[in-house]
C-alpha cells in the first residue's frame, strides 16, 4: 500500500477574508496519484488563518455561506475596536521596524478562537465537497500576506500511545494558559513522547477529559496583551467589543420599537440570525450554545473546542517531530477555577499509513 505523501502549498491570499480550496490545491499537485489515498490532514502554519469544524463547515453550501458564517462573528469581534494587542507601542517584543508593518488584527485572532476556528481538519479524499483555509487576515494596509498549509494524504491511521498531562493553572476563574511555555515543560515532554513512539508522520492529539468542565482549548499566539487583557475582557463580556465600537452594527437601533432594548444584544440577536441562516437551520446545537449568551456572560462561546491537533512529520529528516507554525501554541482557556489549580489534558498519539 502507498505509503504517506505530504506537501507544502504556499498561499497569497486575495482580501483580508478569504476562502482557499486546499482540496483542490492537493489534487492538482497529486493528480492522479491522488486516487491512491482516502483521507488527508490539512495544516495551517497561521494563527489567523485555518478551518471551521467540519460539522459546521459540512452545512455551509458555498463558499459565500462561508464567508457570511465568519462575518456573523466578525461582527461580534469588529476591527479596530479597543483591543490592547492593537496598541503597538505597548508590544515590547516587537522592534521598531517590527512595529512600522505589524496588522491590527485582534479581531482576526479573537474570531479565530469564538468562531471554534482549528488549525488542523481531517477530511476524506473521496468526499467530493472542498476543504476551505479560511484566513481572516490575509491582506492588510501593508499588503499581502504569504501563508503556508501542509497536506498529508494516507489511508489508514491507528493510535499508537496516550499520555496525559497536567497544566498549571492560576487561582483567577477567567484565565488562558500557553500548554508549551518553556518553563513548563510540557512541550520538551511531548516532543520527547513523540521521539520515543518513533512516529514519522501522524497526529498528535490534545483533548480535555469529561470531567474537565468550564475550559476548552485552540491553537493560537499567546501574545501577553491579546490574552492576558482582550481575550479575557470577552471571557467575561462577550459582546464587550460589539458594544464599544457602536449601537445599531447591523441596523439602524432606531428601527427597534422597544427602545428599552440592550442595542448590543439586539445587534447580537441579529448575528445569530446570520449565523443560522448561513448554516441552513433554525435550531442546532451552535444555536442553542449561542443563546446562551444572552443569558450568561461567562465565555460559552469558547466552549465549542475540547480538543486540538498538531501533525507529526519527518520532513525535517531527523525523525517525527511536532510540526507548528512560528507564533502557534496550544492554549487552554477557563472560565471557573480550577480545583487544585491544575487542569488535565490528554495527548494521543497517532500514526498514519
Amino acid at each position: 500500500m502507498t505509503g504517506p505523501a505530504e506537501l507544502t502549498l504556499q498561499l497569497t491570499p486575495q482580501n483580508r477574508c478569504d476562502a482557499i480550496d486546499l482540496k483542490a490545491l492537493l489534487r492538482a499537485r497529486l493528480g492522479e496519484a491522488v486516487g491512491a489515498y482516502r483521507r488527508a490532514i490539512y495544516c495551517s502554519h497561521h494563527t489567523t488563518a485555518g478551518f471551521l469544524d467540519r460539522h459546521v463547515g459540512g452545512r455551509l453550501r458555498s463558499q459565500a455561506d462561508l464567508l457570511d458564517f465568519i462575518g456573523a462573528f466578525q461582527r461580534l469581534f469588529p476591527a479596530q475596536a479597543d483591543y490592547e494587542h492593537d496598541k503597538l507601542h505597548l508590544r515590547v517584543e516587537l522592534s521598531a521596524e517590527q512595529r512600522a508593518t505589524e496588522p491590527r488584527n485582534a479581531d482576526s485572532h479573537l474570531t479565530f478562537i469564538g468562531a471554534g476556528m482549528s488549525n488542523c481538519l481531517t477530511a476524506d479524499l473521496e468526499d467530493d465537497r472542498p476543504v476551505y483555509l479560511v484566513d481572516l487576515d490575509g491582506v492588510h494596509e501593508h499588503g499581502a500576506r504569504r501563508r503556508q498549509a501542509s497536506v498529508v494524504a494516507y489511508n489508514r491511521q491507528r493510535p499508537v500511545a496516550t499520555v496525559e498531562l497536567e497544566v498549571p493553572v492560576s487561582g483567577h476563574p477567567i484565565d488562558s494558559i500557553n500548554v508549551f511555555e518553556p518553563g513548563l515543560g510540557l512541550s520538551e515532554q511531548l516532543a520527547e513522547f513523540v521521539r520515543r513512539q518513533g512516529v514519522e508522520k501522524g497526529r498528535l492529539d490534545l483533548s480535555l477529559p469529561e470531567d474537565e468542565r468550564d475550559a476548552s482549548l485552540t491553537v493560537n499566539e499567546y501574545e501577553t496583551l491579546l490574552m492576558q487583557n482582550d481575550l479575557r475582557d470577552v471571557l467575561r463580556d462577550p459582546l464587550r467589543f460589539m458594544r464599544e465600537k457602536g449601537r445599531g452594527l447591523l441596523r439602524d437601533p432606531r428601527a427597534v420599537a422597544h427602545r428599552t432594548l440592550d442595542y448590543a444584544q439586539y445587534d447580537f440577536v441579529q448575528v445569530l440570525n446570520e449565523l443560522m441562516d448561513a448554516v441552513g437551520a433554525s435550531e442546532s446545537i451552535l444555536e442553542r450554545l449561542l443563546a446562551r449568551l444572552m443569558a450568561l456572560p461567562a465565555a460559552r462561546l469558547f466552549g465549542v473546542r475540547r480538543s486540538v491537533s498538531l501533525l507529526v512529520s519527518d520532513r525535517e529528516g531527523d525523525g517525527g517531530s511536532i510540526v507548528k507554525g512560528t507564533y502557534q501554541s496550544p492554549i487552554l482557556m477557563q472560565w471557573r477555577k480550577a480545583e487544585g489549580g491544575r487542569r488535565r489534558v490528554a495527548a494521543t498519539l497517532v500514526r498514519f499509513r
